[in-house]
C-alpha cells in the first residue's frame, strides 16, 4: 500500500529524519478559528494546544516564539529578555518561516531563526503544535522541541 502523502510537510520531514516520535492530528481548519478550534474538536485543555508565533524584534530581525493556546505573548517581557527595544508580530510570517498563516510550524522553517518557548509548556505530558499546514497539528513530547530546536525557555505567557 503506498504512503499518503497529504501529510508530508516540511515539518513532518524535520521531524521523522530527528526521529521524533509524534502523531499527526489532522482537524477542520476555520479562518481565524485559533487553537479553540482544535481544542473543541479533540476535545482536549487549549493550554496543551501550542501557537507558533513569528516576532521581529525594531531590526526586522525574527524569532520563533512558542505559547499555550490559552495565553498571550508579553511583548515587553520578550523584548526586556532579549535586550532589544521592542518586538512585534512579524507583518509577513511566511516570509520568515515558509508557512502559511494558520499553519505555521516551529520545525523545518525556511530561515533558521532562534525559538523561544514559554517555560511552561515542559510541564504538560504532550502538547499539540502545528505540523506544517493548515489543518494538521502534531502531538509530541514538549522535551523533543528543546532538543531537536534548541530552544531558549522563557516566562512571558500573560
Amino acid at each position: 500500500m503506498a504512503k499518503d502523502k497529504r501529510h508530508v510537510t516540511a515539518a513532518v520531514r524535520f521531524l521523522r529524519e530527528r526521529k521524533v516520535e509524534f502523531t499527526e492530528h489532522p482537524y477542520q481548519y476555520v479562518e481565524r478559528g485559533g487553537t479553540s478550534t482544535f481544542a473543541k474538536q479533540y476535545h482536549v485543555d487549549e493550554q496543551m494546544v501550542i501557537k507558533t508565533l513569528i516576532m521581529e524584534d525594531e531590526t526586522g530581525r525574527p524569532a520563533i516564539v512558542l505559547m499555550h493556546g490559552n495565553k498571550e505573548v508579553s511583548t515587553k517581557e520578550l523584548a526586556r529578555i532579549l535586550g532589544v527595544k521592542k518586538v512585534v508580530p512579524s507583518a509577513n510570517p511566511q516570509k520568515h518561516s515558509g508557512y502559511m498563516i494558520g499553519g505555521t510550524s516551529p520545525f523545518g522553517t525556511r530561515k533558521a531563526m532562534p525559538v523561544y518557548m514559554e517555560e511552561s509548556l515542559l510541564d504538560l505530558p504532550k502538547i499539540y503544535i502545528n505540523g506544517g499546514r493548515r489543518g494538521l497539528l502534531i502531538a509530541m513530547d514538549p522535551h523533543d522541541i528543546v532538543r531537536t530546536l534548541y530552544a531558549k525557555l522563557v516566562r512571558v505567557g500573560i
